[in-house]
Parts: C-alpha cells; structure tokens; sequence
C-alpha cells in the first residue's frame, strides 16, 4: 500500500512538473487554458491601439416605420430548418442586428445590454479590413506591387528559407503555403492549434520567425491567421504607421465614423492581430459597408480606389478556392464572395457570427454580431425580400 502511495505521489509529481514545464516553455497557453474560445469581450487583455473617429459624423436616415414584417419572415437556420428571422436571431444568441437599405435603417434588434454604440470584437471581419488597407496602400505608392516578395518589406524573416518566394498576393490569397493548424478536431487539437497561439500568444513575430512552409506559395489554399497577421505587419514596415494610425488617417476618420474603433496588440507596440482582433460598433461597422456600397466615396471623395474595390469583390475568371455552405462562398481578397445564384453580394465573416453583408443590387446592408450565430446565410433572402425581388434556397 505504501509502494503504491508512493508511486501516485510520484505520478501527480511528474505530472504537474510537466505541466510547469509547458507553460514555461510555451506561456501562451496559460490564456488558452484560462479563456478557451474567445468571446467577443476576450480582447481585452491585450493591449489596444484607438483609431479615433472623424470630425463630422455620418448618420443613417432611421426610418419613422420599422420593418417590423421582418419578426415573420422565414429563414433557414443552420440545420435548414425554416424558421422567423425573430427565432433565428434568439436561436444565435444575435446581439445587434441592423439592416440598412438605400441609407435608412429600416430594421434593428439588440440584446444583452448592446446597442448600435457598443463596441464589439468581429473576429474575421479583420481580415477585411487588412484588405481593404493593403489596397490604399497600393495606391499611396507605399507597396509597390502585389507581386513583392514578403521579405521586401519585413526582411527580418529572411532568417526563415520559408519566405523566400512568398508574395502579398500569396498572402491575399491565403496561398502562402505556410503550416498552420486550425482548432477543429477535439479539445486538445484546439489547445495546441496555431488558431489559438496566434490568438493568445504575446509575440506573433517570434512565433512566425519560426513557421514552416509545407507547400509551394500559390498553389493550396488554406484558410488560417497568419497570412493577413504578415499582411499588418507589411502595411506597418511600408508605411512606417501602425495598422491603426493608417486605418485612421485613411479610413476610419474619413467616413463619418461616430465612434473609435480599436486594434489589438500582442504587446504594447507590438504587431496587430489583423487576422482576428479589430473592435468596432455595429452602425459604424455599417460604415465600411456603405464605402463599398459607394465603390469607395464617401462624400464625393474616392477613399479607396474604385478598382480595388471591384478587384477585391468580384473573382472574375479565377477558380474559386472554396465554395462555403450553399450558396458557394467563395474566399477572396479576405472577403466572402457567393457564387451561387444571382450573384453579386458579398460579406466580411467573423468566427460566433460577426457579419458585415453588403449586396449592391439591392442597395442593402446588414450588421450582424453575435455570441455563437444560428448558422446558413439568411441575408440575401433579407436584401430581395425588402426589395420585392423573388428569391428561393437552393434544392437539396
């Protein structure tokens, strides 16, 4: 008995030795371990930079008479159960959502304590917005050309034979060919994924220092972080401007914007997690929606370039490199582009369903944040029904 009190003792011993001697040897997943999937709250820990708001705000037209027909119109959930809008937004636990057509909000629905003022984490949606800065970038002369190597603006990584032939369009196109391990498949996969290190972990550039290239830049899409993470830290060294000093001086205070936006850092002055931690409030969020509703005025001004916009939402002849849920989304320039059906519509995406859905032909835009999302794509039967045009799901 004695023996085998002793060799438990033993084993509890070793065990939590090697636990010290993970969390010493990666820190980081002291965070995973105490925060699990992140919330829209989670950036919080981590340092902020402001990209303040304009001078001059821009208000949306409220409507005198909500749209309130909305409550009943039938939507498929995520299990293609055909539900009201009104339980699709309880079913996913919706926080605020606001749909916006020809400039008047004609419906809007808030839980939690949220309303259109309340500053939220969109996850992905991030990865937007790294695009649509990349673009201005472009023009300004500060990045010469999509077809730079990395290496050109960040020579650092040079140190890594990985870099060596990767381009921004391979970064834009998330064909980096870099390894990268998603969170699905289990709860232990997900501890030791790359999603949850370069979420968590507080130096993104060591750990990119070390990465690996498993396939040949351009050739294998793969949707992960660190591509649009590389992308921020390019926008930094071309311009010499934090991703949130250049999103405000080019963007953010030239659009009407009524509240600061933030980005997170995985260290004061360190890089931005441009693949996954931009805040914003859900009627300025709505803001970058009207500037590509716009093709990219505002006011009479061309903020971004008109050319990068239809570059960045339209794939042309390419083959699509994904094809997500039934309407056949398709990942482009860090946008979600739908290539089923009457096309034309597109979305920025973020993880518990952040959604920013913008569809020009009918004028419409929809906010959505959330805490885990009811699933499907119920925005383009929203944008025709408002505007009388037919629409039906695709046959099973």
């Amino acid at each position: 008995m004695k023996t085998f009190k002793k060799i438990l003792l033993l084993l509890i011993y070793a065990f939590f030795l090697s636990l010290f001697a993970l969390f010493l040897w990666k820190p980081y997943l002291l965070n995973v371990l105490k925060y699990r999937t992140p919330s829209a709250e989670t950036y919080k820990i981590f340092p902020q930079e402001i990209s303040h708001k304009s001078d001059a705000v821009y208000h949306f037209i409220r409507s005198a008479k909500p749209r309130n027909d909305l409550d009943t119109l039938h939507v498929q959930d995520g299990n293609n159960q055909s539900i009201p809008l009104k339980t699709y937004l309880k079913n996913g636990q919706v926080n605020a959502f606001i749909v916006i057509r020809n400039d008047s909000i004609l419906y809007e629905k808030y839980d939690k304590g949220y309303s259109d003022s309340t500053l939220s984490t969109i996850f992905s949606g991030a990865k937007s917005m790294i695009s649509i800065m990349i673009g201005q970038a472009l023009a300004d002369g500060s990045i010469k050309s999509l077809n730079d190597k990395v290496t050109k603006y960040i020579p650092e990584l040079k140190s890594n034979a990985a870099f060596e032939q990767i381009t921004l369009k391979n970064l834009l196109d998330m064909k980096s060919g870099l390894e990268f391990q998603d969170a699905l498949g289990g709860i232990v996969k997900a501890f030791f994924s790359d999603e949850a290190k370069y979420y968590y972990t507080d130096d993104m550039g060591a750990q990119l220092m070390k990465v690996k290239l498993v396939n040949k830049p351009g050739t294998v899409w793969v949707y992960k972080s660190i591509d649009p993470i590389l992308l921020g830290w390019v926008l930094k060294k071309a311009t010499g401007k934090s991703v949130a000093q250049y999103f405000e001086t080019n963007i953010w205070k030239r659009i009407g914007t009524e509240y600061n936006a933030t980005w997170g850092l995985d260290q004061a002055n360190g890089l931005t997690n441009t693949a996954s931690r931009f805040q914003v409030t859900a009627i300025d969020f709505a803001k970058i929606g009207r500037l590509y509703l716009k093709r990219g005025r505002y006011n009479g001004k061309q903020i971004v370039p008109e050319s990068w916009v239809n570059q960045s939402v339209n794939i042309g002849n390419e083959k699509p490199a994904s094809a997500k849920g039934w309407q056949k989304s398709a990942h482009h320039y860090l946008w979600w582009i739908p290539q089923e059906g009457d096309k034309g519509d597109y979305a920025a995406e973020g993880m518990l369903g952040q959604r920013l859905y913008i569809d020009p032909k009918t004028n419409t835009i929809i906010v959505q944040f959330a805490d885990h999302g009811a699933g499907n794509y119920p925005y383009r039967k929203i944008s025709r029904y408002l505007s009388g045009l037919p629409f039906s799901y695709p046959k099973e």
